[in-house]
């Protein structure tokens, strides 16, 4: 029998239904918000996999193209491999419930999220979060929930909850909170350089935004919701951690307080290896398994930092809390890019190369949610395994670098330039050279000195950094005490609590990514974070800005050139030509790339300037208009007994009479010109069917009142008649008298 409870978001229904589909699933809901509609599937395994020393949780989320009434793209008609939409969800909705599984609980946990209807306007992450969340409360999965999610935008200064995409066209935020009953667990966005404050007061309506969707599921759970299953912790024997710490204790915290980070992992790894050994020695091999070894070592590890933190006011490398790493900052290094940049935070680096390209190089995608469906700035992240000095297969872009690439780019893109003022398809690739806590930040200064210097007139530079936290909790798991830490390192970030990634300008927040070990913290220690982010960000700026603080007035000489044409949108097919003709003809003379935008806009691009003039010179004159009063140097054409049509414009021609052909009587037009004569015209009208008058005798005389003051003005405009037949002139001297 199916169950349906709703909350009321932002003036918007949400649905959670469950009891209809996929009941042989722990937990299953379906959760609609307008037409889009996603099913949400959890399953966890009745015994822990053999050999693990994680959580193995699997969080899935496909779109088919059926929920959008549409057929996938490409050769095969059936989905393939996931999009980065379906990437960038599976882990936007895997991050907030994987740390309210409980410790020492290693079975196998799966959940999947399929879009069923998509109606274009509501999109669905939010959605598979909730929904998430909701299959875990009425399964029997030890899930310590509930959790709701919102997204929250901001329009002309108010606050939206769940906006549609085409309220999101307006909206100068993209925030997406998660939280329990009464504290945050989880949010990630843009912003278009929101102030601190304001951003403050988004995580509060977001707060408040979700309290009709936490009550929505304890209330489904209290109906339908099934009985937890018991399971007991997989967790080290207390004799054996007893004794483990008698090994090593005395030494740990010695090692940890190595600076360099691999000779602290060498040394580490020595009290590892000598604590295994004399482990084995005492209880035997069949007793002492990987996991035991692997897990009370890094309790020890982590038990022994937090008391460096907490008590004796240390950090790992000796700064201190609100102490940032060595900053340095350097671009333009890379000859044949169009820009790069390398930035250094300590033992994290990132190198970034950018590439410009036109709008052809949009990269475009499927849409099946709906919201846009290309983009023209694109960061790419990798992690090459050098970076940790560690080997290991070269493969594509896994889940971890998109997410980090997405961040990265969300971050950069409120200040990229908009088409009309910059009319490039932008790509940063960030390498991480080095890795020692927060590589996306890294990615975010270096990509930003890798515009500057490719020329990119960015509104502003932006920084990035994380900060990070240690805490000392109650049986009830309520913060006691705790430790806010600037510029988090690896091992901090995996020993504590936090990670929490700002970046931004000097003016305000661009982007932004909260991920917790905890089940929640209280909006206060978030404030004193934001205030930190903000300190660090300013000090970083001012380093990236002492390397470059505005872009190149020089692009690299490798780099397209661009130049930006408008045109009437009724003469694009003028432009275009019959099968193409006309612009296939341009592009093979000068060298270039055209498009053509629906709106007028015609982008040329090109890395010759002479073909760059060359091609604007050939769009000038097909799709110009014959102006009034204006002298053209035209081509003769066709000859006529009443005159002669001459083009003035490529594929634009008029016809000058007979009587307009010079300031005497002309008896035969073939006496004063020929066919393929170029001369000079005036013209003098356009009548109402677009028909184009022209004159010779009105352009001669405008041609010898310019030359009237040059000392050699005659000459000139003798060589602008001296074709003209001596027989024209006979009987012909008093005519010529009285006209003048």
């Amino acid at each position: 029998m199916s169950h349906k409870v709703t909350a009321n978001v932002g003036g918007a229904e949400i649905h959670i239904e469950s009891g209809k589909i996929a009941k042989q699933a722990d937990g299953s809901v379906t959760v609609q918000l307008g037409e889009t509609i996603v099913l949400v599937a959890a399953c966890g395994s009745s015994k822990p996999r053999p050999g693990l020393d994680f959580f193995p949780l699997t969080v899935d989320y496909r779109e088919k193209a059926a929920a959008a009434g549409r057929f996938p793209g490409g050769f095969f008609k059936r989905e393939g491999r996931p999009s980065e939409k379906e990437i960038l969800t599976c882990r936007v909705t895997d991050r907030p419930i994987r740390p309210l599984f409980p410790k020492g609980y290693f079975n196998e946990v799966q959940v999947q999220t399929l879009l069923l209807s998509a109606d274009g306007e509501n999109d669905s992450d939010i959605l598979s979060m909730n929904g998430a969340s909701a299959a875990l409360m009425i399964s029997d999965l030890p899930f310590a929930g509930p959790i709701g999610a919102v997204r929250v935008g901001r329009i002309g200064g108010e606050f939206v909850a769940n906006p549609t995409h085409a309220q999101m066209e307006s909206s100068d935020l993209d925030l997406i909170y998660v939280g329990n009953e009464s504290n945050m667990v989880m949010f990630e966005g843009a912003a278009d350089e929101i102030a601190e404050a304001d951003f403050l007061k988004a995580l509060e309506f977001g707060q408040e935004s979700i309290a009709p969707l936490i009550a929505a599921q304890n209330e489904l759970c209290a109906a339908v919701g099934k009985a937890k299953r018991e399971f007991v912790p997989r967790v080290v024997a207390p004799d054996v951690k007893a004794e483990a710490e008698s090994i090593i204790s005395d030494r740990i915290t010695d090692a940890l307080l190595i600076q360099a980070k691999l000779e602290r992992e060498a040394a580490c790894n020595a009290l590892k290896d000598e604590m295994a050994e004399k482990l084995t020695e005492k209880f035997g091999e069949e007793a002492i398994t990987g996991f035991m070894v692997g897990e009370a070592f890094y309790a020890i590890q982590k038990a022994a930092v937090r008391k460096l933190v907490l008590d004796d006011g240390k950090r790992l490398d000796g700064r201190g809390y609100d102490d940032m790493r060595q900053l340095t900052s350097e671009a333009g290094m890379i000859p044949r890019t169009h820009g790069s940049g390398l930035f250094s935070r300590g033992e994290t680096q990132g190198l970034s190369l950018v590439t410009l390209g036109t709008t052809d190089d949009t990269q475009s995608y499927d849409a099946y949610t709906g919201g846009p469906s290309e983009k023209r700035f694109m960061l790419h992240y990798n992690f090459p395994n050098f970076s940790v000095g560690e080997t290991g297969r070269i493969m594509g872009p896994g889940r971890r670098e998109i997410g980090h690439g997405a961040l990265a780019e969300r971050s950069i893109a409120p200040v990229i330039p908009n088409i009309e003022d910059f009319p490039y398809a932008v790509r940063i690739t960030a390498e991480i050279m080095e890795s020692n806590g927060s590589t996306s930040m890294a990615a975010v200064c270096s990509g930003t000195l890798a515009l500057l210097d490719a020329g990119v007139p960015l509104k502003r530079s932006v920084a990035g950094i994380s900060i990070g936290l240690c805490t000392r909790t109650k049986d009830s798991g309520e913060i006691e005490d705790y430790k806010l830490l600037t510029d988090i390192i690896g091992w901090e970030d995996a020993f504590c609590d936090m990670d929490c990634k700002i970046a931004g300008t000097d003016q305000g927040i661009t982007g932004f990514q909260l991920d917790l070990k905890l089940h929640g913290i209280p909006q206060s220690i978030m404030e004193e974070a934001i205030v930190k982010a903000k300190t660090a960000r300013t000090e970083i700026l001012a380093n990236m800005n002492g390397c470059l603080s505005k872009e190149r007035e020089e692009m690299s000489p490798y780099a397209p050139r661009i130049v930006t044409i408008q045109i009437d949108p009724s003469k694009i097919g003028e432009l275009i030509g019959p099968g193409g003709k006309n612009i296939k003809r341009i592009v093979e003379e000068s060298g270039c790339e055209i498009n053509i935008e629906d709106d007028g806009r015609v982008l040329v691009y090109s890395m010759s300037a002479e073909g760059l003039q060359a091609a604007k010179d050939c769009i000038d004159g097909i799709t110009a208009e014959v102006e009034v009063g204006k002298l053209y140097r035209g081509k003769v054409v066709s000859i006529k007994d009443f005159g002669c049509f001459v083009e003035v414009l490529p594929g634009k021609d008029g016809l000058v009479h007979i009587s307009e052909l010079a300031n005497f009587r002309v008896k035969k037009t073939e006496d004063i010109v020929k066919d393929g004569d170029e001369i000079w015209v005036k013209c003098i009208g356009v009548d109402d069917k677009g028909r184009i008058k022209l004159s010779r005798k009105a352009a001669m005389e405008d041609r010898k009142a310019e030359f009237s003051d040059d000392e050699d003005g005659d000459n000139k405009f003798y060589t602008l008649v001296q074709h003209v037949p001596v027989e024209s002139f006979k009987g012909l001297q008093t005519e010529v008298v009285n006209e003048d």
